[in-house]
């Protein structure tokens, strides 16, 4: 009986130490992917404010190198380089819509973990800010109603 107790103990230790390391390899496969995620900025500037914003940071602040750009429809394509990537280049994106109260903005590089489009939003945010100033209120389009009638107040003559 003592025999087969010093048999199973190691065998119990293998089959742990096993299960270990093939949870710690799970976890760095799934932690080093890219993130087919993109991230979403709300830019209280105007379309035409953060369209130049977006790809002067592009060309000029970060230094790569534009692909495709089309202001009337409001994109930016690019080759993206990342100090950490080495020589590595991902395809890049910029997407800008004005919503009539802000212009949501999505910045996308399929192939990098999420972080490194947040650091881009973020700097376009910040560039924005830098430039612009503090935003004015964005105007209301031209289909939507001013204000609601004025019903009256006391003093006023109602007919």
């Amino acid at each position: 009986m003592v025999g087969s107790h010093l048999l199973i103990e190691p065998m119990l230790r293998s089959r742990a130490l096993s299960a270990c390391v093939g949870a710690a390899a799970a976890i760095a496969m799934f932690a080093s992917l890219p993130a087919d995620a993109k991230t979403n900025l709300e830019s209280p500037y105007t379309l035409a404010q953060t369209y130049n914003a977006a790809l002067r940071l592009v060309r000029v602040d970060l230094g790569l190198t534009v692909t495709e750009k089309d202001p009337s429809v409001a994109y930016v394509l690019f080759d993206y380089k990342s100090t950490e990537s080495g020589t590595r280049v991902v395809p890049g994106s910029i997407q800008m819509l004005d919503n009539g109260r802000s212009v949501k903005v999505v910045v996308q590089l399929g192939q990098m973990p999420r972080y490194h489009e947040q650091v881009v939003a973020d700097a376009l945010a910040k560039k924005l800010r830098d430039e612009y100033g503090e935003p004015t209120p964005h105007s209301r389009p031209k289909d939507a109603p001013d204000a609601a009638p004025d019903a009256g107040g006391p003093g006023d003559t109602i007919y």
